[in-house]
């Protein structure tokens, strides 16, 4: 098995580094590591250092620093606007994305989004969002967490819609083939449970995004993201 990932907000530059807080508690009370155990520490942001544990003590570790990496940002990076879904299935697509290697998620106030996003309520909502993506960044032992925007409107979508991709049923292109970037941002949209309104559509074309499906299969919000993240990892060597 890998060794586990900590994040920090700054990798130290020295030869040891000391965990505390709650990734301390989560390395030295919930996983129990030990002396002598492996570990990875990163910042989120490209870096990542491989270490050894010192020693332990309650809430707090220790480790010696044996390796540092960093990698660069992906390119093109993978921009996925996902529309806000009712429930937990919003946060069910962030994690799976997450771990597959989104690079930015766009939370959409999409018009047949049954869930809003409003005032604190929608701030803690999009805290979760982060909170989801983050935890599994770690989960997936990946060297850059996923941002999470503030949600935005369909306008506010459609410029960042240059060359970018919408996932409709009745699209006649296909996400297999369609051609891709090499570089910038490749943004893909996902629409909500109930589908992409026509005037979104229309905004969506206008600001020059193609239309493309996955198959003959109609995915839900909470999939249909994963399963196009997957076609565009294998199509662009990063898997």
């Amino acid at each position: 098995m890998s060794a586990p990932l900590f994040l920090v907000d700054t990798v130290p530059d020295g030869d040891t580094v000391v965990l505390d807080g709650p990734e301390g508690h989560h390395a030295a009370d919930v996983q129990r590591l030990r002396p002598g155990e492996a570990l990875l520490i990163g910042d989120g942001r490209g870096t990542v250092c491989s270490g050894t544990v010192l020693s332990t003590t309650k809430g707090r570790l220790e480790a010696r620093v044996t390796s540092r990496s960093y990698e660069a940002t992906p390119a093109p990076r993978l921009v996925v606007v996902q529309a806000i879904a009712k429930g937990d299935r919003g946060e069910l697509a962030v994690q799976a994305m997450s771990e597959i290697g989104v690079d930015v998620i766009v939370p959409w106030a999409a018009s047949r989004s049954v869930a809003q996003w409003r005032d604190e309520r929608g701030e803690r909502a999009r805290q979760r969002w982060c909170d989801t993506a983050r935890e599994a960044a770690k989960q997936a032992r990946r060297a850059w967490v996923p941002d999470v925007t503030a949600a935005e409107s369909t306008r506010t979508v459609a410029g960042r819609l240059g060359g970018g991709l919408v996932l409709h049923e009745e699209a006649v292109e296909r996400l297999s083939t369609v051609e891709l970037p090499t570089d910038g941002d490749l943004v893909l949209v996902v629409g909500p449970e109930g589908g992409i309104a026509p005037e979104e559509l229309d905004a969506f074309a206008g600001a020059g995004a193609r239309a493309v499906r996955l198959g003959s299969s109609v995915l839900r919000t909470s999939t249909a993201g994963v399963a196009a993240l997957s076609v565009l990892s294998a199509r662009l060597g990063r898997w």
